[in-house]
């Protein structure tokens, strides 16, 4: 079972040694998924606990004027370590106390003191500390002193030799291309949450919808989508829009809305999960609601001829 902490400050959370991983890990996609597997394996050979260090809110969102669209929630990355086989993860406050302290301090207190590492793992370009000094290299020089070993995990590539980053995954989904990002992903792009009670006019327009808030989270993606719908162990085709709603709302808070095709149920109060399957358009205005119903009628037949025509992805993909 997992067990989170949030303080640098406090007892080693592994008095007997981890296998440590460190990054944002924002998406979780098929690099950050090889680094923790071996994470596991190792830990899992030398009968350490497999750890893992993790920042919120992320990194480049703290310095980046412009919020960041996100790829998982909070919520949503800690079940990713819980399901990767994670013992323990130091979930750290991203603020400027840990911004201002160095890149020796944060070795020798927290990956060392508190997380009692024999091992760190991370990627070649990982950079840590006040003003970004810390690196492999630092890393492996201070290895004497912090009575562990280095160990840096190659690249992970897709088929085409496209090394798998969170950058990649954003720029597929922008360009919508969802099939790509799958690809990086290692799974289909998916938003959850617990579906609340909107305005119900889905219902009136024949297309009732189950609703999601995104709260403060930053989606990479908007308008509208051909999905699937997973709640349980169930799971069903369906059409999403995503967005401010402008000839219903006339802009405000994003909301995702999805319809599930041949649904009689009732989901309010459960948590769901969206699949993106693809994009079939930006969100518009229309005239008024009969517009606005022709065009749904059309984007439920196109979503469910594209959802006829593609696998189903549910989990991970090879």
């Amino acid at each position: 079972m997992l067990k989170i902490h949030r303080d640098i400050a406090g007892p080693c959370l592994a008095p007997d040694g981890s296998v440590l991983a460190i990054g944002a890990f924002d998406g979780l996609h098929r690099g950050h998924a090889a680094l923790l597997a071996r994470v596991r394996e190792r830990a899992a050979k030398h009968a350490l606990v497999a750890a893992a260090v993790t920042f919120e809110p992320l990194p480049r969102s703290y310095f980046s004027p412009a919020p960041l669209k996100r790829l998982s929630s909070v919520r949503e990355k800690l079940c990713g370590f819980a399901e990767a086989g994670v013992e323990t993860l130091l979930l750290l406050r991203f603020d400027a106390a840990l911004v201002g302290m160095s890149a020796e301090d944060f070795v020798r207190d927290v990956l060392v003191a508190r997380m009692g590492a024999r091992e760190i793992w991370v990627g070649a370009d990982f950079r840590f500390g006040h003003n970004r000094v810390g690196d492999v290299a630092l890393l492996e020089a201070m290895q004497g002193e912090g009575g562990y070993e280095v160990r840096v995990l190659d690249a992970v590539s897709n088929g085409d030799g496209e090394r798998v980053s969170a950058s990649r995954v954003r720029g597929a989904l922008a360009s919508g291309d969802f099939a790509h990002a799958a690809e990086l992903l290692g799974r289909r792009f998916s938003i959850g949450g617990r579906v609340v009670r909107g305005q119900r006019m889905g219902h009136k327009l024949g297309y009732p919808t189950a609703n999601i808030r995104l709260g403060k989270r930053v989606s990479p993606v908007s308008g509208i989508f051909a999905v699937r719908v997973r709640a349980g162990d169930k799971g069903w085709p369906g059409v999403a829009s995503l967005g401010v709603r402008p000839t219903i709302a006339g802009g405000g808070e994003p909301l995702l809305e999805a319809h599930l095709f041949d649904f009689d149920g009732d989901l309010y109060g459960r948590r769901i999960e969206v699949e993106f399957v693809a994009k079939l358009r930006d969100e518009q205005k229309f005239a008024g609601l009969d517009a606005l119903r022709a065009q749904m009628d059309r984007d439920a037949a196109e979503a469910r001829r594209i959802l006829a025509d593609t696998p189903d992805f549910s989990g991970a993909i090879a």
